[in-house]
């Protein structure tokens, strides 16, 4: 008996029944499915959820294996032991703390949606394969496992089965995990001494006594923040060989795969952009503010005002979070004139952030969720200025 057969009697005998929608998971994430619209005139495609959702997999992996190497690259950097990027130790030291995370997002994520679908009886879509590689590359390397289980539990249910499921949610479940985690457990998420795998802890254990603060592992944004120079070049940041989240820090490979989605007609490429030039917009404000000399900037609070504009799109996770989570196209506007209200207002919203948040010196995260909640709002207003254009069209012209 053949699997259509097996599917057929389960659907008819009822035996089993309640198991249907996680048995067809399996069967339609390896074939094609069957089933197809019997009605109605529709676009005749070669693209579908689970192709979509694979190809923005695809764009993630340079990013994941390039993190791998980073992660290895960083912890023995921190300990000033000259270990080349592309070596073994550097890949084996990042693999053993990056696949666990890969791991336990998919299983956690994955087992959540699929209690999910055969409490509530649908079908388990294909959407959680984004976000389950998502979720390791945003995430600190050193975070606890079970931190992650209890924040990708909460992301699942809360950002996106209480709407209904895949396409139904209003805030990109990735961020949503990664907000839990950063109001939850701020200490791990706020980019001082957490984001170079046990450097700190390997230095005590070798040169008991020594200087630590030059290895304390902070990102960028969080040095900057505190009124520290820049201490890596500008061709550092744009291959990202920087401490900081697994995926954010090649902004090349980062570029790479946004020409890639744009070029598969996946991801907007009208947000993007129209990010980029929100938040160059809102770096050259701060930029004439200090060069002007109506604030001077000191150690702390407005340190990061001086960053020279343009440093901003290399730096922390704006790239990546603009590339891969802006773009959404269930969270995100859908209207082109909304797209660019709502991309520039993301870059705009997230540099702004960063100047004013100390204690947090990264925006894209809360700008893009802020954005997520306005962006039916934002295209509300879109449909309706259109209307009342045709409509101004169609009145008569008085004589």
């Amino acid at each position: 008996m053949g699997l259509k057969e097996k599917l057929h009697n389960i659907k008819e005998k009822g035996k089993g029944k309640k198991w249907l929608p996680a048995f067809s998971a399996f069967h339609t994430f390896l074939f094609t499915p069957n089933e197809t619209t019997h009605s109605g005139g529709h676009v005749r495609a070669a693209d579908d959820l689970k192709r979509t959702m694979n190809t923005v997999v695809l764009a993630l992996i340079p990013c994941l294996i390039f993190g791998i190497f980073n992660t290895g690259f960083q912890h023995y950097q921190a300990l000033v032991e000259d270990v080349p990027f592309l070596s073994w130790a550097a890949f084996s030291l990042g693999a053993m703390k990056i696949i666990p995370l890969v791991i336990v997002s998919y299983v956690v994520g994955l087992g959540v949606e699929f209690i999910f679908a055969i409490i509530k009886g649908h079908e388990v879509e294909e959407g959680y394969l984004v976000t389950g590689m998502l979720v390791p590359l945003i995430v600190p390397v050193d975070i606890p496992l079970w931190m992650l289980s209890v924040a990708v539990i909460f992301g699942v249910v809360i950002g996106k089965e209480v709407f209904g499921g895949t396409g139904m949610n209003i805030l990109n479940p990735a961020l949503t995990i990664r907000a839990f985690l950063f109001f939850a457990y701020p200490t791990w998420m706020s980019g001082d001494k957490v984001w170079v795998e046990g450097a700190v802890e390997r230095a005590n254990e070798i040169a008991a006594g020594a200087n630590l603060d030059a290895i304390s592992g902070e990102t960028i944004l969080g040095a900057l923040a505190q009124g520290k120079e820049l201490v890596y070049s500008v061709s550092d940041m744009f291959w990202g060989f920087i401490p900081g989240s697994v995926g954010e820090t090649s902004t090349f490979l980062i570029l790479l795969a946004g020409l890639f989605l744009i070029f598969s007609k996946i991801g907007s490429w009208r947000i993007m952009l129209s990010g980029v030039l929100g938040a160059l917009t809102m770096g050259l404000i701060f930029n004439s503010v200090v060069n002007f000399g109506w604030i001077t900037p000191s150690s702390g609070f407005y340190t990061l005002m001086n960053t020279v504009f343009w440093h901003h799109l290399l730096i922390g996770g704006f790239a990546f979070g603009v590339v891969f989570m802006a773009t959404d196209p269930v969270t995100a506007s859908q209207t082109n004139k909304g797209k660019w209200i709502y991309g520039f207002l993301i870059g705009f919203i997230s540099i702004m952030i960063r100047v004013f948040n100390p204690a947090y010196p990264e925006g894209v995260m809360l700008a893009i969720l802020l954005m997520n909640v306005f962006a039916p709002t934002i295209d509300h207003y879109v449909v309706q200025g259109n209307v009342k254009r045709r409509l101004k069209r169609l009145k008569p012209k008085t004589v």
